[in-house]
């Protein structure tokens, strides 16, 4: 099975050009038999110019814009892959699930715990090199934000519209995180896998310490980052600047990092705990402690070998622009008789 694609496929915008050269030919053609109208009755003219012709540039312009047609096809570079290749790289599979609950916009980590925790999983994936990831984002419930993949911008684009108001459920459900992640993985792969859970900690609700434990018994690793700082930080409103959450007696909510709980999962998914603050969030680090785990090949399948194939279609153009040479916008005097065109 043969895959088709274009090299430079900006190049067929040019056929928007198109349209307009008909419509300035038309108004060409109409001005010309508008002139010879002037000098007199059509059927007389004709008589006088016995080996004028006045559709055969019509079809001369008709052949010169399917030329033209097919010049834009081979300057946009028409390939085909002929031969599907299996490649094997060596890499290991990571999902990062990350507290999008309304803690983490608090401001003990600048700019905030959320957007400094996506300005370095975007740096991670920057140094990604055939690994697969995946991303998952929580608060009282977790949603699949990526399905574990390679394909690097897009994980950097869905990473880009990560924020607080995903998910309506408040709370911090970091097990329900880490059993969705423990099933993101590729199934049957038998590839490293780690999960790292990017989190403050508060007002965390179910078993996340069972979840870790259960995803290492299947061979998941799960890291955790303690987003902020032990002192803690009041959470601002949105919209509201200057605000910030406030309990039922009106006192100003501090928001505090977990890192004893954070510690806790860490341990019971065989990974590491590492506390971020404004200098470091700590997930280079982690990276590359992952990166010397097992990387088993993650076989790829692709097409290879692209041929060129714009010749043809050049050779086409010229054939064109050859024949169109050879239709005189005159009827030839010796071969006049031979009505290939109408007159």
């Amino acid at each position: 099975m043969n895959q088709f694609r274009f090299e430079h496929p900006e190049y067929l915008y040019l056929f928007f050009i198109i349209p307009a050269l008909v419509v300035l030919y038309y108004i060409s053609y109409r001005m010309k038999k508008k002139a010879l109208r002037e000098y007199g009755d059509m059927s007389i003219i004709s008589q006088l110019m016995p080996f004028a012709s006045f559709t055969r540039p019509i079809y001369k312009f008709a052949l010169m814009l399917v030329a033209f047609s097919i010049l834009i096809i081979a300057i946009a570079g028409p390939q085909f892959g002929s031969k599907l290749r299996k490649i094997k790289r060596k890499g290991v599979e990571i999902v990062i699930a990350l507290d999008v609950s309304n803690s983490m916009l608090a401001q003990d980590i600048k700019p905030n715990r959320l957007e400094r925790a996506k300005r370095a999983i975007s740096k991670m994936v920057d140094n990604l090199n055939n690994d697969k990831i995946g991303l998952i984002v929580f608060a009282g419930e977790a949603y699949t934000q990526l399905p574990i993949t390679t394909d690097y911008s897009s994980a950097k684009l869905f990473l880009s519209t990560i924020n607080t108001d995903m998910i309506p459920v408040q709370g911090t459900a970091i097990g329900s995180a880490i059993n969705l992640a423990s099933k993101s993985f590729t199934p049957d792969s038998e590839a490293s896998k780690a999960i790292i859970v990017i989190t403050d900690g508060e007002n965390h609700e179910d078993d996340a310490k069972e979840a870790a434990k259960a995803a290492l018994e299947q061979g998941i690793i799960v890291h955790t980052i303690a987003m902020g700082l032990p002192k803690g930080a009041p959470i601002p409103i949105k919209g509201k600047a200057g605000q910030f959450k406030q309990d039922e007696n009106g006192n100003v909510v501090i928001s505090k990092l977990d890192e004893k709980m954070l510690a806790e999962i860490a341990e019971a998914g065989g990974g590491n705990m590492i506390k971020a603050n404004n200098t470091t969030t700590g997930l280079k680090a982690l990276f590359k402690e992952i990166n010397k785990m097992d990387k088993t090949e993650l076989e790829q399948r692709i097409y290879s070998d692209y041929d060129e194939k714009f010749q043809y279609f050049i050779a086409f153009v010229l054939l064109l622009i050859l024949v169109e040479y050879l239709i005189l916008d005159r009827k030839n005097r010796h071969l006049k008789d031979i009505h290939l065109f109408s007159k």
